[in-house]
């Protein structure tokens, strides 16, 4: 086990010197992230948008099934796609367990109910603002879910902004679809418990900062992106 202090020290340098081991966790770290974040969005928010402009049978509990898949447990998601793409399963002969590409379909799944329920939600409040001028204009209800899609666009990018946090933070679901295999499909998170496990704690510390900076950026653009919002909303 490393001394905390040299620890420490240790990791600055390596985040400070770009060091390439570090990089290439890291780059690799968002490119999985931002992938499930758009491809969840593209599912997300229309299907947000529908459930709070769209009315039938069933409209109900599809939202109240839509909130409680906020709180999956990534492990159970993690071993449900496991389940899938092992050779054994479904999806087994496309070869996807253990890649990028598992990893980004286990993170889209956590995502996407976060952010179809946020802007359900958003995208609701809004319509009460307009229903009167929609009812007016006559307009069709694939119309209206678009126009509206387009007014919320600051606050959903709020709620896509709030899925990546999620995403870039995930580590039980990855690790077992994507195996921590150095140089394929090592993330920070995965990284940061293998590391630390083994004691190399200057390696862990140095992602452990990116990440909590990625944190801070993340929350700083959420407010950015509410305050931006706000003055839209009374121009």
């Amino acid at each position: 086990m490393q001394d905390f202090g040299s620890a420490v020290w240790q990791a600055l340098g390596l985040v400070a010197s770009f060091d390439r081991d570090l990089l290439e966790i890291v780059l690799l770290s968002l490119r999985v992230s931002l992938t499930a974040v758009l491809a969840a969005g593209l599912v997300g928010l229309p299907l947000g948008a529908v459930l709070a402009v769209l009315r039938f049978p069933g409209s109900g509990l599809l939202v109240v099934l839509l909130n409680a898949m906020m709180g999956l447990p990534p492990v159970v998601v993690g071993l449900v796609l496991y389940l899938l793409l092992s050779h054994a399963g479904v999806l087994g002969p496309l070869n996807l367990l253990y890649t990028p590409t598992a990893m980004i379909v286990a993170q889209a799944v956590l995502v996407t109910p976060i952010i179809a329920a946020l802007a359900r939600q958003t995208v609701a409040d809004i319509r009460g603002e307009y229903r009167e001028q929609l009812q007016v204009l006559g307009v069709s209800r694939r119309t209206e879910v678009a126009t509206l899609l387009w007014d919320a666009r600051y606050s959903l990018l709020t709620a896509m902004v709030a899925g990546f946090g999620r995403a870039i933070a995930e580590v039980g679901a990855v690790i077992i679809v994507g195996g921590n295999i150095n140089h394929v499909t090592r993330v920070m998170t995965t990284t940061i418990a293998l590391e630390t496990s083994k004691g190399n704690l200057a390696l862990a510390l140095g992602l452990g900062m990116i990440l909590l900076s990625l944190t801070i950026l993340v929350n700083a653009a959420v407010q950015g992106l509410r305050a931006t919002a706000a003055r839209t909303a009374y121009a």
